[in-house]
């Protein structure tokens, strides 16, 4: 049953879902598409053409699909995609795209998006991100899944964070941050792999042992970073995980690799 409080509005068009709740004083714009059972708290905005996942839940004051923050914007009709079962809290912003992004900002299933988390225009969030208090994307960045930005992090407009990598809480990452690796500081630079996050998403011994090899190899092995990579794509090429690093390096980007610490 859809209980959609007095005092919300709910414009023409808005395509509400089975079992949606609607808080006090919330706006819901009239190209919003909410999925069945999503809760939406109260003060919350959603607006532009903004479809947000079943059984996501979003608190108080919120506000989702706005206009991006791109002097280039020039009232095109963008849009947003955020998944199922997601939570965001308190004071979070996600912007729609712009025309000449991607035209639309993306956000995985079972990303957690803590209080004051901001997601600019034309990022794309992988599934299972954590965004920590106050941690802020760029436009047009990409997270992978698994990643968890800390509190007061950011990550400046193109760059790439890898799956299953973690950027710590009060740093800035201006370079890409390979997989599964976890990078610190004031201008983010690598600090080793996030083993505990391996560890605690099930990663058995020998993979983790065989990303150890593979990211020193890819660091401080001999020969240019080229040469190092197309080693161990040929010794792990049945690692999987290995080899996420490796097509993550071929892939390449806006940005330079974030590197170890000297």
């Amino acid at each position: 049953m859809v209980n959609i409080h007095p005092t919300a509005i709910v414009e023409d068009g808005a395509r509400i879902g089975k079992d949606v709740q609607i808080g006090a004083f919330s706006m819901i714009g009239p190209d919003v598409s909410l999925g069945n059972g999503v809760v939406v708290g109260s003060h919350v905005v959603i607006e532009g053409r903004t479809v947000i996942g079943e059984r996501t839940t979003i608190s108080p004051f919120a506000a989702i699909g706005g206009p991006p923050q791109d002097t280039s914007y020039k009232g095109e009709p963008t849009e947003v995609e955020i998944g199922p079962d997601c939570i965001i809290r308190e004071y979070a912003t996600v912007h729609r795209g712009t025309a000449r992004g991607r035209g639309r900002t993306v956000v995985g299933a079972k990303c957690f998006m803590m209080i004051g988390a901001h997601v600019a225009h034309d990022c794309i969030v992988g599934d299972h991100v954590v965004l920590v208090n106050n941690a802020t994307l760029g436009g047009h960045v990409e997270v992978g899944e698994h990643a968890i930005l800390g509190g007061l992090s950011a990550v400046q407009q193109h760059c790439r964070i890898g799956a299953h990598a973690f950027l710590g809480g009060l740093s800035a990452a201006v370079t890409d941050v390979i997989p599964f690796a976890s990078a610190i500081g004031e201008r983010a630079e690598l600090g080793g792999l996030n083993i505990i996050g391996l560890k605690r998403r099930g990663f058995d011994r020998p993979t983790i042992h065989a990303l150890r090899a593979a990211y020193q190899a890819i660091f401080n092995g001999e020969g240019t970073r080229a040469e190092r990579v197309e080693r161990v794509a040929e010794q792990y090429r049945d690692i999987p995980a290995a080899m996420m690093i490796v097509d993550f390096i071929r892939k390449g980007g806006d940005r330079p690799l974030c590197s170890p610490r000297a």
